[in-house]
């Protein structure tokens, strides 16, 4: 068992929990559905499926049926990989663009934010029915009856969620169907009022009854693509039935004498993995954590892992080079050499834009351990629902680039960069912990600062998960979250990172779920932690 100090020096409401069976997501329902298929006998894999359903409803503003989804799933002594996401319709090209939206001034196509245009495949039910059909115990359709019964009866809106859909809504409402779906009353609801969504159930239960396969090739399906035709877009049925999720290798670092791993690229993970192993060659066990230099080698870590990786990652078939060159020992030792204690660096490279994504993670008493991660990219995604379906849309095709030489470029088949990124870690081949952050290019931020605090630190996990967090823009501008010590701020300031001036009070630092395994003994449990960023819990038994 690690030795934590099990104290939390930080400001929380949140105490970590102790249970042989857990579920930890940022919404109190979702995560009681999972619960309820591990009171049923069903295991870790049912549980986070029937989170991830019951989440689709009550943290619509974050993730719907149509967004995408990656999970790490240990189970049986492996880890294994899913990647959910899905490519570009086959008509999108950069003339396809440039016709319909002009240039910008840069001479690259325009592309839309939000709508048809910015919807690529959506992968997320798929990626429920895969993981089932390898790992569950429980009737598919069992595990999304709370879903449906959220969406038919309706539930309580809470703060978190309520907030982030009052902002969405006065950008969104003029999208298809989201009014109609998402403004009751015509406004987005409030705290403490009740939101059903009819349309919701019926499209959950169509997906229980097909087997998730009516939303590829069946009445959701004809659905969806009329949708597109009326809006002007271009994805049809072959996109939709030609879909299949993908079981991938994880890529991996070692850090502190721990094995962390990541989904491979189209994602971001890898981001957190160079910005590790470039931490991994400074002795900041050494450094007391709430330092200005402890927290100065984290922030150029991470800006030189977001240079390499806005600059080199996409769909892994268009990459030039493979991701184990990013990795490569001697070449992150390089990179740290780059680092100096006296000044700050500036890699000429941007940052992707944020977004709203939900994490949760499972464990069971069997040993199994869910890290599942699903999106649908920025707050509603595109914005579209599709009539009568209670289906809301990603914009995922919006993380293409416009540019003709970028590895990521827009291109039919392709899938576009992703920023979710599940986490986990283990050690000596054994499982440790299951764990993200979400929050768009805040979640390798967040997985590089709160590892660090738990392998280098030894802070439990609610401690990590609630300590102050620093955040890069993608002006290598820094935003401070208030708990800072003023100490660190001006030391920060005095090294030469600049920080942004923002009035934002909902400043978005992530929010993340970890359940740490206390032992090799699956019986001993596990200790679970859940970010008071958000609305959810870590519930057990």
């Amino acid at each position: 068992m690690k030795q934590f100090n099990w104290s939390n020096p930080y400001k929380s409401a949140r105490i970590p929990l102790f249970a042989r069976n857990i579920v930890a997501t940022s919404h109190p329902l979702a995560a009681q559905a999972g619960l309820s298929m591990m009171h049923k006998g069903g295991n870790a894999i049912d549980a986070a499926i029937a989170a991830a359903a019951a989440i689709t409803v009550t943290e619509p503003v974050s993730c719907g049926l149509g967004g995408d989804a990656f999970a790490l799933v240990w189970h049986n002594n492996k880890l294994h990989g899913l990647n959910a996401s899905g490519p570009a319709p086959a008509a999108w090209n950069l003339d396809y663009f440039k016709n319909k939206y002009g240039l910008d001034s840069s001479g690259y196509a325009n592309k839309p934010l939000r709508g048809w245009d910015t919807v690529t495949v959506p992968g997320v039910v798929a990626g429920w029915v895969e993981l089932h059909s390898k790992f569950g115990l429980l009737p598919f359709e069992e595990l999304l009856e709370p879903a449906i019964s959220l969406a038919e009866r309706g539930y309580i809106v809470t703060p978190v969620v309520a907030r982030k859909w009052g902002l969405a809504a006065s950008e969104l409402h003029n999208q298809p169907g989201f009014a109609q779906t998402f403004m009751p009353n015509g406004r987005a609801p409030q705290v403490g009022e009740l939101f059903s969504c009819p349309d919701m159930a019926y499209g959950l239960k169509r997906i229980a009854v097909t087997y998730g396969k009516d939303f590829y090739q069946g009445v959701l399906a004809d659905k969806i693509v009329e949708a597109s035709r009326q809006g002007g877009g271009v994805l049809n049925e072959n996109d939709l039935s030609s879909y299949r999720p993908e079981w991938v290798e994880p890529i991996f670092c070692n850090y502190a004498g721990y094995t962390i791993h990541e989904m491979p690229p189209n994602g971001q993970g890898i981001a957190a993995l160079i910005a590790l192993g470039i931490v991994d060659q400074f002795n900041l066990h050494e450094l007391p954590p709430d330092t200005v230099l402890s927290q100065h080698i984290q922030i150029e870590a991470m800006k030189l892992a977001f240079a390499d990786v806005y600059s080199q990652v996409s769909d892994i078939n268009n990459m030039s080079i493979d991701p184990s060159q990013l990795l490569d020992k001697e070449y992150l030792a390089q990179r740290a050499k780059l680092i100096r204690f006296d000044s700050v660096l500036k890699p000429s490279t941007g940052i992707m834009p944020g977004g709203g994504t939900i994490y949760l993670s499972t464990a069971d008493e069997q040993g199994n351990m869910v890290s599942f991660i699903q999106s649908n990219y920025m707050g509603f995604g595109s914005g579209v629902v599709v009539p009568g379906t209670g289906i809301s849309l990603q914009n995922r095709g919006y993380g293409f680039s416009t540019n003709p030489s970028s590895p990521n470029v827009i291109k039919g088949g392709s899938k576009p960069f992703h920023t979710i990124i599940p986490g986990f870690v283990s050690k000596n081949n054994n499982p440790v912990m299951s764990f993200g952050v979400m929050g768009g290019e805040m979640q390798p931020q967040g997985h590089l600062q709160t590892l660090v605090r738990m392998l280098s630190y030894n802070q439990q996990p609610q401690a990590a998960c609630c300590a102050p967090r620093w955040k890069v823009n993608s002006d290598y501008t820094l935003d401070l979250e208030s708990g800072m010590g003023i100490d660190v701020i001006e030391g920060l300031q005095a090294l030469g990172h600049k920080l942004h001036k923002s009035n934002d009070p909902y400043m978005d630092y992530g929010a993340g779920q970890f359940i740490w395994r206390l032992s090799n003994n699956t019986t001993d449990g596990y200790v679970a932690a859940s970010d008071s960023r958000r609305d959810g819990q870590a519930v057990g038994f």
